[in-house]
């Protein structure tokens, strides 16, 4: 790894890689989701926003995805009563002023031009009520699923620029930081053959990889697969909340 961004209440990643958990019970512990008005940008294929539509029933939610493919199937399966989905990006917010009390990025601050990142922080701050909170999910470079992925998307230059940006937003006095999580998430697939699916034909980025490469990848993912076929990673993930300032 490169020296860590830092500022400082706010780090790149932790030595300690933290507990093992799920997202849901971290935004639970960490945000006021129970009637909340909830942006979730970047919701890729929406089982993390319909898991939070059952768990907190009274919340309103927005789904937002930038990537019209998923968003097409996001809108041709039924939704939860308390989700709408809609197209758009971080970076223009198709959201009213101080209209939402939280928003959401889970892994997807880095999938956001790096040009455009202070101008999705400035969105994000825009569309907040006075108080309200925004929740940035993000992994850290490091660990064998990141060294599988790395073969043909490479994300260390995004994710620090992400970071970087989340540091420019609290030190700009639109957000105060308000938690700070290191954790881990497992990454679960029944086989290759669901992260050749999930992963390299995803539709929000085009990847095209040589035979060679796809080789490489195959080989790096395989000593992973356990006796019923499936492979399981822990990926280490980073959590900063930040809060609107009034």
């Amino acid at each position: 790894m490169t020296a860590p961004i830092t500022s400082p209440s706010m780090r790149l990643y932790d030595v300690d890689p933290g507990p093992v958990s799920r997202e849901i019970e971290l935004a639970a512990e960490l945000l006021p989701l129970g009637a909340a008005r909830i942006l979730e940008l970047g919701c890729g294929r929406a089982e993390f926003t319909r898991a939070l539509a059952a768990r907190f029933p009274s919340a309103r939610i927005t789904a937002m995805e930038v990537d019209a493919v998923q968003h097409e199937k996001n809108l041709a399966v039924d939704r939860p009563g308390n989700v709408e989905f809609a197209a758009g990006g971080a970076d223009a917010i198709p959201l009213p002023d101080a209209s939402v009390d939280v928003v959401l990025m889970l892994k997807s601050l880095h999938h956001v031009p790096v040009a455009r990142m202070d101008a999705a922080l400035a969105e994000i701050a825009r569309v907040l009520a006075p108080g309200g909170f925004a929740y940035f999910s993000e992994p850290i470079y490091a660990g064998e699923f990141n060294a599988v992925v790395a073969l043909f998307h490479d994300e260390r230059v995004v994710r620090e620029a992400a970071f970087a940006a989340l540091v420019r937003a609290v030190g700009s006095g639109r957000f105060a930081l308000a938690a700070e999580r290191f954790w881990r998430a497992k990454r679960r697939f029944a086989g290759f053959a669901e992260f050749d699916e999930r992963l390299i034909r995803a539709t929000h980025t085009e990847h095209r990889l040589s035979e060679e490469t796809y080789a490489k990848v195959r080989e790096r993912f395989l000593p992973h697969l356990a006796a019923d076929g499936t492979a399981t990673f822990d990926q280490p993930m980073r959590v900063d909340v930040l809060r609107r300032r009034a």
